[in-house]
């Protein structure tokens, strides 16, 4: 029965309005007074909000990619028109998740936690709860997202700039409850943010660290305690609240058992093999991607495995690490064995092509890890720097410890150990989607590989545009500068 009724409600939901804020549930299927009406109705509106997050133009390519071309990690090596523009950033050539189904997931969400605790829905309380905490971590990070790509951080406007994402917190569930409205600022989409990690923290359970589901264990596939507290961290760090950033982090590192020394991380002879295990073994949360989620055809046209990698015959391998980037390893750094040297037809000299997305599962496929325990310790290092350095060299060199190299020099303090933790933070999560974020939420200039220019930090071209139909459907919905 709950199988069926997935099915049927993921048709409804794949039907939505997702192109636009303005997500609704079609009134020709099935309508959410029925499928809702019992607890199996809203855990297949969950898994709904989990696949939303795999889609090729999210979590299972986008938000991977683009962030390490529009910065200077990766390079083009074959001109099919995927990212060409990203590497030059060139105008309206950036992330786009705004017209997704980014909004979707977020009405999907807004459904479970507006109606799930309703006495006329039958099922476990307990379990209740569950479902509802994950709502929330869920609409955390599809705001969180929304945030970075289209708005500044608090504290880094330019221009006073301070717009984020449409603010949605109760579900559409028919086009006459969709309204055009303006959008929020940076701050009360963070400060939402912040309400939902606290009260998913609040109702989820926890999870081991690097575990699938199991009778005992609820398992790193669906968001989880330590998600939520890793995320909190992130968050308070883009925000620059940097004694909150440095508490959650903590908290989350004891909930898990990540020691001072690296305890908890992998040793560096499996680092390379960990991305090819299900789950990675330092997974806080981590995308369960099967065959249903696509086709092989699929696969080859879109999977990450099929961009970076060409381990497979039918790859098209169009995208591998910048030289500035390998030329970033230290001898002997275990993260550079993610990248295998080869070359390719009409390409001069070598070229690297990933080891992390290695499509283990077959047809190009594989999980992708969205929160790992190493980004906790510089959560944590980034945090401590500017007023407790010898707290943040302790856990750069923890993590060093487990990636193969000798602890960072001992007096390294102020904006050599900031650098120092943006270069960590750039070898640790190559292909993983930080790096231009990474630099856009200090402030800095976009820097580049090769022979492309830099991006100031305030050229428009830092902040994606809201795509033109959204501007054109919605008369309150303001523009990004420098798009009009």
């Amino acid at each position: 029965m709950k199988k069926q009724l997935y099915i049927i409600y993921a048709v409804a939901a794949s039907a939505t309005v997702a192109c636009t804020d303005l997500a609704t549930t079609p009134r020709q299927t099935l309508t959410p007074e029925v499928a809702l009406a019992d607890l199996s109705g809203y855990e297949a509106l969950a898994f709904s909000m989990y696949s939303r997050a795999n889609n090729f133009d999210y979590y299972g390519q986008t938000m991977m990619i683009a962030p390490e071309i529009l910065a200077d990690n990766l390079r083009i090596l074959a001109n099919t028109g995927r990212y060409t523009g990203e590497e030059a950033n060139g105008e309206r050539e950036h992330i786009e998740i705004w017209d997704t189904d980014v909004y979707g997931g977020i009405n999907d969400a807004n459904l479970i936690i507006s109606g799930i605790d309703n006495e006329e829905v039958s099922g476990d309380k307990d379990w209740k709860a569950i479902i509802k905490g994950e709502a929330y971590f869920m609409r955390a990070l599809f705001y969180f997202d929304l945030s970075r790509v289209y708005g500044y951080e608090p504290g880094k406007e330019v221009n006073g700039f301070n717009l984020g994402p449409i603010l949605r917190l109760e579900p559409t569930t028919a086009a006459s409850q969709a309204d055009f409205r303006t959008r929020a600022t940076n701050v009360q989409v963070y400060e939402q943010i912040e309400q939902d990690l606290l009260n998913a923290i609040d109702l989820l359970p926890y999870s081991t660290m690097g575990k699938g589901p199991a009778e005992t264990e609820f398992g790193v596939y669906r968001a989880n305690l330590g998600a939520a507290l890793t995320l909190l961290a992130r968050l308070y760090l883009y925000w620059g609240k940097m004694a909150e950033a440095e508490a959650a982090a903590s908290a989350a590192m004891n909930l898990l058992g990540l020691t001072s020394n690296g305890g908890g991380l992998v040793a560096p002879g499996v680092y390379v093999d960990a991305f090819s295990t299900p789950p990675h073994p330092e997974s806080i949360f981590e995308l369960e991607l099967r065959e249903v989620d696509w086709n092989s055809a699929d696969g080859v046209n879109n999977s990450l495995n099929s961009l970076t990698s060409n381990n497979n015959a039918a790859a098209q391998f169009i995208v591998g690490a910048s030289d500035d980037l390998i030329q970033a390893y230290e001898e002997g750094d275990v993260r550079r064995d993610t990248w295998t040297q080869t070359t390719v037809i009409g390409v001069e000299g070598p070229v690297y092509a990933s080891r992390k997305w290695t499509g283990y599962k077959g047809n190009f496929l594989e999980n992708i890890p969205v929160l790992r325990a190493s980004e906790l310790y510089l959560i944590r290092a980034e945090a401590r720097y500017a007023t407790n350095p010898a707290g943040a060299r302790a856990d750069i060199n923890a993590l060093r410890s487990r990636r193969g190299l000798e602890p960072v020099d001992a007096v390294l303090s102020g904006p050599a150990l900031l650098n120092r933790i943006l270069l960590e933070r750039r070898l640790e999560f190559a292909l993983e989607g930080h790096r231009f974020f990474d630099l856009k939420r200090n402030g800095r200039n976009i820097t580049k590989h090769g022979s492309f220019l830099e991006v100031p930090y305030t050229d428009f071209r830092v902040l994606s545009d809201i795509p033109v139909e959204q501007i054109e459907l919605n008369p309150n919905l303001e523009q990004n500068p420098g798009y009009n």
